[in-house]
């Protein structure tokens, strides 16, 4: 099996001379990067963190139209998110996949407005002939009983009936991540986590002729040559622009998006739902996470201006989700219900100059804008994790005028790990869910080692060979990239996951060479994490 292997792309980026470097290996990145070197480019994909470790793990893993966007009259936004909602169907099946979505209509004596019923009834004719439909399905109302089977907390004093459509789900870290792979594995790009640009070098005509950057795990700093830059960096967009144009930017509006997880028998779904929040003309997703026990609630979504690499979720926004959850159902959810949490911020574009901004970021365009400075360095910002692969597309293009222009190629570029095999137990279920069909790797190492079978954290389907694979073909390098973002562990149940982090620790320590000090530092960073991200979200811990 060809090796994704950090210390192998750090030689690489120091001795080669690359047609692009794409800075912020998130979902847009990551795109640019598969775009760009299934082209033919030389690429570079770099990024200050871990892979996807901002914006692009933090999602509510939807891959959706947006029917809310319908209100706002951004028809092509649909359009265009429902065309890519297919094409990820398509290019990525092990990863991404059809989710239904209740949305339960409610009332008073057995009856519901006519109005709300009318609105959604409209709104989703329009979904499907926008593209909902290439799904395989098309909406329908349902009865009170469907609708309860579906979602068995609601609350039937009240509930009348609900309607039914399709979206899609997919783990958005995973998604990311099995995109950078595609693109070094099938198209040799050069991936480095944990390498940030700290600086743009341009040459005597004025063009970029390099990027200066810093490996965070040794401190070294060195120059990557280049004969240009994408800037994919999200919420740090402005940061780069900054950085290669010597002066101030403000392109980016942050909004805040917060999500918890409770145990699923608190709050079952056979299906996600959608709830209104009363009085706040907005609404909640409840979505159940697809392998593990556990359903997740969001999203919130509220203007930022703290640090960008750490957004907090506070106890306003766990009090605002319980409310709104307990306001729909009869599942009476506290705090000590909650078992995971996490925030992210989208880069929402900064209205232009003069355009009134609305107070709620939610009414804030989802539209992407590529820029081209001039001088070889391209900005993509805004946008979706469902658009992503436009957003590369578009900012590939732009690129043409630097290293030549070549046709498209990912409309139906298939995703490494895409092939024919299918599962026939459980355990290949869980596997090719999240590998496809490098699930074969996985299940020989627990042939090999049956030891490596064992699922070390309660109520979670993770095997131990999952970690140990991570560290080898994942460029893992970190138990909290293992926990956080290889394994969605410390989403589901963050108090389960730490009492499990030292069998986890060292069942990695041998393949990443750490020895007992670096195991106990490892979970001792799990720990704080877990601490710092419960304490400020007013939630106990629980686990020494």
């Amino acid at each position: 099996m060809t090796s994704f292997d950090r210390d192998a792309s750090i030689a690489a980026l120091r001795a080669l001379t690359f047609d692009v470097v794409v800075i912020g290996a998130g979902m847009t990145g990551a795109g640019v990067a598969l775009d760009a070197a299934s082209r033919g480019l030389r690429v570079a994909l770099i990024d200050g963190g871990d892979l996807a470790s901002g914006t692009s793990s933090k999602s509510s893993k939807m891959v959706h139209g947006g029917l809310r966007y319908l209100q706002q009259r951004e028809f092509r936004l649909v359009y265009e998110n429902l065309r890519e909602r297919q094409r990820l169907l398509e290019n990525a099946p092990f990863l991404v996949r059809p989710l239904p979505f209740l949305i339960p209509l409610f009332g008073s004596n057995g009856v519901a407005s006519r109005t709300i019923v009318r609105g959604y009834a409209t709104a989703l004719w329009l979904y499907d002939l926008a593209g909902g439909w290439r799904i395989g399905h098309r909406h329908r109302k349902i009865s009170r009983h469907e609708a309860a089977s579906m979602f068995p907390t609601l609350r039937t004093d009240r509930l009348v009936a609900g309607f039914l459509y399709y979206d899609a789900r997919g783990d958005d870290a995973r998604v990311a991540l099995i995109a950078a792979r595609t693109a070094a594995l099938d198209f040799d790009a050069t991936v480095a986590n944990y390498v940030s640009a700290i600086g743009v070098e341009h040459g005597p005509d004025g063009r970029v002729g390099a990027v200066r950057a810093r490996d965070a795990k040794t401190g070294e700093t060195f120059s990557i040559t280049t004969h240009s830059v994408v800037n994919a960096t999200g919420v740090w967009a402005d940061e780069v622009i900054a950085m290669s144009q010597s002066q101030p930017a403000a392109t980016i509006t942050p909004a805040k998006g917060v999500h918890i997880s409770v145990a699923s028998a608190r709050l079952p779904a056979m299906a996600a739902a959608v709830l209104a929040v009363p009085n706040d003309r907005r609404s909640i997703f409840v979505v159940p996470f697809e392998d593990a026990p556990y359903t997740f609630v969001g999203t919130t979504d509220t203007a930022y201006d703290g640090d960008l690499n750490d957004p907090a979720c506070t106890p306003d926004d766990v009090n605002y989700l319980l409310d709104a959850v307990n306001a729909s159902t009869d599942s009476a959810l506290t705090i000590d219900d909650v078992t995971g949490v996490w925030a992210g911020l989208r880069p929402l574009l900064t209205p232009p100059l003069g355009q009134t901004i609305s107070a709620r970021t939610s009414d804030l365009s989802r539209r992407h804008r590529v820029t081209d400075s001039g001088d070889g360095v391209i900005h993509v910002t805004g946008g979706k994790w469902t658009t992503y692969r436009q957003m590369a597309q578009d900012a590939v293009d732009a690129l043409g005028r630097y290293v030549g222009r070549t046709p498209v190629r990912t409309k139906a570029l298939r995703f490494h790990g895409t092939g024919s095999w299918r599962p026939t137990t459980d355990l290949e279920t869980h596997l090719y869910r999240r590998y496809g069909e490098d699930a074969s790797v996985i299940l020989a190492m627990i042939h090999e080692d049956p030891a490596l079978g064992e699922q070390p954290i309660r109520q979670q389907p993770y095997r131990l060979a999952e970690y140990v694979y991570a560290t080898r073909f994942e460029m893992a390098t970190s138990l909290i990239d293992l926990l956080s973002r290889r394994t969605r562990a410390h989403l589901h149940d963050a108090r389960a996951t730490l009492e499990a982090a030292p069998i986890v620790a060292r069942a990695v320590g041998a393949a990443l060479g750490w020895d007992d000090q670096r195991i106990d530092a490892e979970v001792a960073a799990y720990r704080e994490l877990v601490h710092h991200e419960f304490s400020r979200a007013g939630l106990p811990v629980d686990v020494p």
